[in-house]
């Protein structure tokens, strides 16, 4: 009861408590950049991030997992996360093969890739990032639809932050993929306010 009330007042823009967030994905969907870019665009608002992956062999397709934490105050703690105050899922295939609610927190919530609910037992976001993605990146990589969906539906990050993140962190691509990118982080954004 008492982690419920926390979350709650953390999803209202108090900051209470360190939110810990869990992203699932397969190797070659952008899980690990989803969380390097969150926690990036976390430090842009003013609050702290720490980011990492997980253990064990990165290959396309397999099952990954990353780790975001973002906090008013210094993040010290590493590794794994194993109680999720929310969880991010890249690709709803995944939910067949991995218990993506594992240990998430009473009033956890999810931001789910998917086009229709997939019978989660928490509160769940849904948002078709893959036919977003292929529309505007041409390529089925949902993370940056996915960074804008996550701004949307928790007001952890700010979609300017999201956007000078993107503008920096993926400065290695042409600026027509760059802005492909922010695009795509926009209409995450935009598909969870109004859609």
């Amino acid at each position: 009861m008492i982690e419920k009330a926390i979350t709650e007042k953390y999803r209202f823009g108090e900051f209470s408590k360190m939110v810990k967030i869990r992203v699932h994905g397969r190797g070659g969907e952008g899980a690990v950049t989803f969380a390097h870019m969150l926690c990036a665009a976390a430090t842009y608002d003013g609050k702290y991030g720490q980011s990492s992956m997980g253990a064990g062999f990165e290959r396309r397709g397999a099952p990954v997992e990353a780790y975001a934490r973002i906090s008013d105050k210094f993040v010290a703690e590493r590794g794994a996360i194993i109680d999720p105050d929310i969880v991010v899922v890249m690709n709803p295939a995944l939910v067949r093969v991995v218990d993506v609610e594992t240990g998430m927190v009473e009033g956890g919530k999810l931001v789910v890739n998917a086009s229709k609910p997939l019978g989660l037992k928490h509160e769940a976001t849904y948002v078709n990032a893959r036919r977003i993605a292929l529309e505007i990146l041409r390529m089925p990589i949902p993370n940056t639809v996915m960074l804008g969906a996550f701004a949307a539906s928790t007001g952890l990050v700010s979609l300017a932050s999201l956007e000078e993140c993107a503008s920096q962190m993926l400065g290695w691509l042409s600026q027509e993929k760059r802005n492909a990118n922010i695009q795509a982080i926009r209409a995450g954004y935009e598909e969870v306010k109004h859609g």
